[in-house]
This record gives C-alpha cells, sequence and structure tokens, in this order.
C-alpha cells in the first residue's frame, strides 16, 4: 500500500507538472476570443460596459460647459482662479478615463470600426475641450504677475497649481490671445490627421505577407513574428527574406508616408511660428524647459562616440561566420540560443530582480501581474509594439505583444517601470502635477532593464545564456541611446529642411536618414536599401515628434541612478534609491531637468552622455573575454 501511495503521489506530480507546463505555454492562436482571459487586460476596470462609458463622455460634455461659462472671471481674484482650477481637474480626470477606455478597446482590435467611432467621439470631444479651455491662459496672462504671485502666495489653496501658473508665466511670450488660442484648438482634429493616417494605414490597412523558410514552415511576417525571426533565426538567408518581405509592406507605400511625415512637419513648423519660435525643436523642448544645448550635447557626443558600436558590429560579423553584416543581423545572439522564456515564469524573475528597489515595490509589481492589467499576447487587429498607459483614479494597463524572445522578457520589466512611475507619482501628487513629463518617463522603465540584466547575469550559471545577455545588453544601448539619437539627429535636419523651404520626398527623406545611418554605422555593416526607408515605420516620428531622443537622456539618467542603487556601499545605495524613489514620486512638480538634478543627474554636461560610450566599451570588452571562453 505504501509503494501504491508513493506511486499514485508520483503520478500526481507529473500531471501538475504537465498541467503547469500547459498553463504556461504561449497560446497558439492569434484569435482573441481564443486566447485566456489571465492574458488579457479587464478594461471594465475603468468602466463596466459601452453605456457607463457614454455616461462618462456625456458628463464630460457638461463639465466643459460649466468650464466654459467662467470666461472673464478670473480677474475676479484667488478663489475664481482656484474654483477654475479645480473644475479643470475634474474635467482633465474623466477625460483621461473616457479616452482611454475608447482607446484601450480601439488598441486590442483596430480593425473594430464600431469602436474606432468611438474613439472619433472622444478625439471629437478633445477637439472640443481644446476650444473650451483655450480662453484660461491668455486670460490668467492678462493678470500682472506681481498681483498673481501675491495671490499665490496669500492662498494655500493654489499650492497645487503654483508650479503649472509659474511655467505659463516663463512662456508668457508663445501663449497668443484668446482668440488666437481658440482659433488654433479649432485646427487641432486637423493638425492631428498626420498621426491618425499614419495609424490606420500602419495598423488596421496593413496586409502581411506569408513567405516559406528553408525549413518549409510558412510564417506570415506580422510585427511580432517579424522580430521573433530576427532574433531566434539562425539562418541569415531566413532573416534576409523576413526583412525584405517586412519592409516591402513600406517600402511600396513609401511615398505615402512620405507625403504623411511632410504633412507633420509642415504642423510643426507652423505651430512653433504661430508662438513666436525660432524652429521647431525649440518649440518643443520649451514646454519642458530644456536647453537647445542637451539636445546638440547628444547628438554630437553619440556621433563621436560610434567606436566601440561599429566595434561589436564587427565582432558580430566575425563570430556568426558573414562575409556580410546586415542591420538584420543585429538581433540574433553570437551563440546558438533558443531559449524562450515564458510568460508565466518571467513573472517571479522580474520580481526578485527589483529587490533593490523594496518589498513595496515588488508588491505593486505582483499586483499588476495578477490583476489583469497586462495584454500580453499578440491577436489579429491588435496594435504592434508594447505600452503603459496611465489611467488617473484607476491604475496603469499596459499592453505587449509576447512572444517570448529575451527582447520580449525585457520589455516587460521595461513597461512595468513606466506603471510604476505612473503608480507612485498619483499617489503621491495632486492631479494637477501628477503627470511625469516624457523627458522623464524613461527612467524608470530603463532602470527595470539595468535591474533586470544585473539580476539575470548572476543568475544564470549557463555560458551560453551570458553571451546572449551581454548581447541583448549591448543592443540595448545600440537601440535605445545610439538609434534613438540618430532618429532625433534625422528628426532635428527633416525638421530644418521643412524650415528651410527644402521639399519632402521619399527619395529626400531616403538620403536624409541614409546619410545618417551610414555616419553611425561605418564600413561595418552593409545597409540594406530597404533599410535607408526606415522613417516609414517608426511612429513616433508622426504620432510624437521629437519624443525619441529622450529615450537616449533617460537611458543616461537610470545607468546613473542604477549604478548607485546596486552600488556595494551601502550609504551610496540607500542614498541613491532615496534620490530615486523620490524622482518617481514628484511626478510633474518641478522642470524635468530640475528633478534630475535633484536625483543626482545633470544632462547639461556632456561626460553624462559619454559615461554611456564608455560602458559599451566595457561591455564589448566584456563579451570578447566571454566569447573567448566559449572557444
Amino acid at each position: 500500500m505504501k509503494l501504491r501511495l508513493i506511486g499514485l503521489s508520483l503520478l500526481m506530480t507529473l500531471v501538475l507538472a504537465l498541467f503547469a507546463a500547459v498553463a504556461q505555454a504561449k497560446p497558439n492562436t492569434l484569435v482573441r476570443d481564443s486566447i485566456p482571459d489571465k492574458y488579457k487586460w479587464d478594461l471594465n476596470q475603468i468602466y463596466a460596459d459601452w453605456t457607463a462609458w457614454e455616461q462618462g463622455l456625456t458628463r464630460l460634455q457638461e463639465i466643459m460647459s460649466e468650464y466654459a461659462g467662467l470666461k472673464g472671471t478670473l480677474a475676479g481674484g484667488p478663489q475664481a482662479i482656484l474654483k477654475a482650477a479645480k473644475l479643470g481637474d475634474e474635467l482633465g480626470m474623466l477625460a483621461r478615463k473616457v479616452g482611454q477606455y475608447a482607446s484601450l478597446n480601439s488598441a486590442q482590435d483596430m480593425r473594430d470600426n464600431t469602436v474606432s467611432a468611438r474613439s472619433q467621439q472622444v478625439q471629437i470631444a478633445f477637439a472640443n475641450f481644446g476650444v473650451v479651455v483655450a480662453w484660461f491662459n491668455p486670460e490668467l496672462l492678462a493678470i500682472p504677475w506681481e498681483t498673481m504671485k501675491k495671490w499665490l502666495d496669500e492662498t494655500p489653496q493654489l499650492a497645487p497649481y503654483r508650479y503649472g501658473i509659474e511655467d505659463l508665466y516663463r512662456q508668457q511670450t508663445h501663449v497668443l490671445s484668446a482668440d488666437k488660442e481658440q482659433l488654433l484648438a479649432y485646427f487641432s482634429q486637423v493638425t492631428g490627421a498626420p498621426s491618425s493616417i499614419f495609424g490606420e494605414l500602419s495598423t488596421s490597412d496593413i496586409r502581411f505577407p506569408t513567405i516559406a523558410l528553408t525549413s518549409g514552415d510558412s510564417v506570415k511576417i506580422t510585427h511580432g513574428n517579424y522580430q521573433n525571426i530576427l532574433s531566434t533565426n539562425r539562418l541569415q538567408v531566413d532573416r534576409a527574406k523576413t526583412f525584405e518581405a517586412y519592409y516591402g509592406i513600406f517600402y511600396d507605400k513609401r511615398n505615402t508616408y512620405a507625403a504623411i511625415y511632410n504633412g507633420v512637419l509642415q504642423t510643426d513648423w507652423a505651430s512653433a511660428q504661430a508662438r513666436n519660435y525660432p524652429s521647431s525643436l525649440e518649440a518643443t523642448l520649451d514646454g519642458d524647459n530644456v536647453p537647445v544645448s542637451v539636445y546638440e550635447n547628444l547628438v554630437n557626443t553619440v556621433k563621436a562616440g560610434v567606436g566601440p558600436l561599429q566595434r561589436y558590429y564587427k565582432l558580430s560579423k566575425e563570430r556568426l561566420g558573414l562575409a556580410e553584416y546586415h542591420v538584420y543581423d543585429g538581433k540574433i545572439p553570437l551563440v546558438d540560443f533558443k531559449k524562450t522564456y515564458a510568460y508565466d515564469e518571467i513573472q517571479t524573475w522580474i520580481i526578485e530582480a527589483m529587490a533593490p528597489l523594496g518589498k513595496d515595490y515588488q508588491n505593486r509589481l505582483r499586483t499588476a501581474f495578477d490583476s489583469r492589467w497586462i495584454d500580453v499576447y499578440e491577436n489579429e487587429g491588435k496594435r504592434a509594439g508594447a505600452f503603459s498607459a496611465p489611467t488617473y483614479g484607476v491604475h496603469p494597463f499596459l499592453l505587449l505583444n509576447y512572444n517570448e524572445t529575451i527582447r520580449d522578457f525585457f520589455t516587460v520589466a521595461h513597461e512595468l517601470g513606466h506603471c510604476m512611475h505612473s503608480m507612485l507619482s498619483n499617489e503621491n501628487q495632486p492631479f494637477a502635477s501628477s503627470e511625469p513629463t516624457i523627458f522623464v518617463a524613461e527612467v524608470a522603465s530603463t532602470l527595470n532593464e539595468a535591474l533586470l540584466l544585473d539580476y539575470m547575469l548572476k543568475r544564470t550559471k549557463d555560458p551560453v545564456e551570458r553571451v546572449a545577455l551581454l548581447c541583448y545588453a549591448i543592443n540595448s544601448i545600440d537601440q535605445t541611446f545610439y538609434t534613438q539619437t540618430m532618429w532625433g539627429d534625422f528628426e532635428w535636419q527633416a525638421h530644418k529642411a521643412v524650415e528651410q523651404n527644402q521639399p519632402i520626398t521619399a527619395q529626400s527623406l531616403h538620403d536624409l536618414y541614409g546619410g545618417i545611418q551610414d555616419a553611425y554605422s561605418g564600413d561595418a555593416v552593409t545597409i540594406d536599401e530597404f533599410y535607408r526607408y526606415v522613417w516609414t515605420r517608426i511612429p513616433h516620428f508622426y504620432r510624437t515628434p521629437f519624443y525619441v531622443y529622450k529615450y537616449a537622456t533617460c537611458y543616461a539618467t537610470s545607468a546613473k541612478l542604477a549604478a548607485d542603487i546596486m552600488s556595494k556601499d551601502k550609504k551610496v545605495k540607500a542614498a541613491g534609491l532615496d534620490r530615486y524613489m523620490t524622482l518617481l514620486k514628484a511626478g510633474g512638480s518641478d522642470y524635468p531637468m530640475e528633478l534630475l538634478k535633484k536625483s543626482g543627474v545633470d544632462l547639461s554636461q556632456p561626460a553624462t552622455f559619454q559615461a554611456i560610450v564608455d560602458r559599451l566599451d566595457q561591455y564589448v570588452t566584456l563579451l570578447e573575454a566571454e566569447l573567448a571562453k566559449l572557444k
């Protein structure tokens, strides 16, 4: 009987192990309804259903009318300003809920015309919102600063709004009269059209080709499969075929993309001129009070520091035994590394990796994983890529297209950094100063990645996985620091071309991007013709111009903070952690450069960027040593 019980126990263990393996498997489907609910976000946590959403939209429009009725009252004194500010908070919080519910529902299947129509309802409401609030800034600025300062000093209830009011007065020369602000607001739907057109062309109307790999398998080249093949398929001929099929989609529509991007460039320049800025770059940077010298220092330092990057490319070419090294070879590990990272398994690793940030931070991560905040796997019609969507008054939601690669593994940690940042900001700041600027937003995400890399290098005993992790770290610096700066350089020069009345065509953008790419790659990489059209597929170029450089500045910031947090010196570690948590909780309560200085990072110094160039050089040297051991 005892032997029989042991046998049953062993059988039960095997059954449970088999069940666990099945539970962890990536769903073999692109049909959303066939994916288990635990891998899909629960947007009903925002609104119970579309009826509740419609009620929210109706209430939003009612508050907008109330807000419009306050026009002409601000000169009445601090209480009048306070009333408008509080109503503005209510309006803003509701607008975020209404907007996110429609936007996130649309993101999970962009082919759904009903949801798309509701998203347009929100866009129309937001356009009206811009018109409704357009009077506020000019009317506020009509009050002399001396009077306003006195009111702020004497009215404690205005404290949550002080930074925003002071910042508005700082930009006073760029705020137009009420009628002109209203006129610009009327055009918000028009100026946002290029972004919408790009989204429809690149997602809703995209047709993915199917190719036959050397193995005989047929694969539809979706965004996720494209990344997966480039990251895991060790046959260059398959990577080349995948690259050509994927970029062929965008190449065939290059003239349309050029026309769309020209619309973005012209919109940015028109807006800059309307607000009396000498350039589109200065108009964008001024919102964060960031000096142009920071942008220039970044671009110039990175351009001068491409040596370690090119050394890595040449090392990769040699290690992979390639006659030519192409951009599509950059994601393949330098060793035969076929390990996949099941989503259910990596959750524990990510939580453990964040131990240096404290138990409260780790518990928040558990909640995010366990409470259906995350939409994990790719499905037909789903928006590509990954993002975190903060929803004030609820919690953040995360969109992924998880494909079990090492890249996707780190992407989860990255997006959770955004999630934690928005949570801590919302909890510790009033609504008016709760939203971190984009200039700071990528710090938490890239710091999470740094901690995960450190954890995985310590955890694994497999020399092959160690090389793969180092390759990922180097590629992260390439993609997050070098490539984003290169893209920032492209945006800068493209905007300059419009400002100098130069024509924008598919050929001119091809030449511009290709020239910059050649300068970064040198003779280490063979640049395929299709790759000179990368600008056709980068969403940030069309949705948020002059965004991408912030990845590089944030990477430099997080590298410094991570070094302190992981220091063996207990005092340095404790001080670094305290400064970092203070940064996350600060939201948008001060100018981003000032917040970063308080955290111990000065981006006005080129040395901050040079440190990343030096780190890459160290990683490449370490990789050479690890590869030598494998030989």
